[in-house]
């Protein structure tokens, strides 16, 4: 269900989303990636992106910010964004839930349940 898609990638750490583009390019989407929290912010009002990987623990703007501006912008509000972090307290979930996220999911990643919450959002 990904095929076509554009899927925006904010996280700082090459080494985690070199593996995520390439899971998410041979399953035929087209990854953008940004390595900040301003530049995740400015890349998906300018690539309109179908879906969003999100990091909490950025450079500058931190994850909760760039989610909760996405979240709380009517133009922006539509797009998907599901947390991807290795902080997995009750209350870092609580947050991003408060912060508008439509899913956490804690690092390590388990490509099965990613692809399967990416195809929850992108019918």
């Amino acid at each position: 269900m990904i095929d076509g898609k554009k899927i925006l990638i904010i996280d700082d750490e090459e080494s985690f989303v070199d593996p995520v583009i390439m899971f998410l390019e041979k399953n035929g989407a087209k990854a953008v990636w940004s390595k900040d929290g301003l530049s995740g912010l400015k890349a998906a009002r300018s690539e309109n992106p179908d879906l969003i990987l999100l990091d909490l623990m950025l450079p500058g703007m931190n994850g909760f910010q760039v989610c909760r501006l996405l979240k709380f912008d009517e133009k922006y509000n539509h797009i998907p964004v599901l947390i991807l972090s290795a902080k997995d307290s009750q209350e870092d979930i609580n947050l991003g839930m408060e912060g508008g996220c439509d899913e956490y999911i804690t690092k390590p990643l388990d490509f099965e349940e990613l692809i399967h919450k990416i195809n929850k959002y992108l019918r």
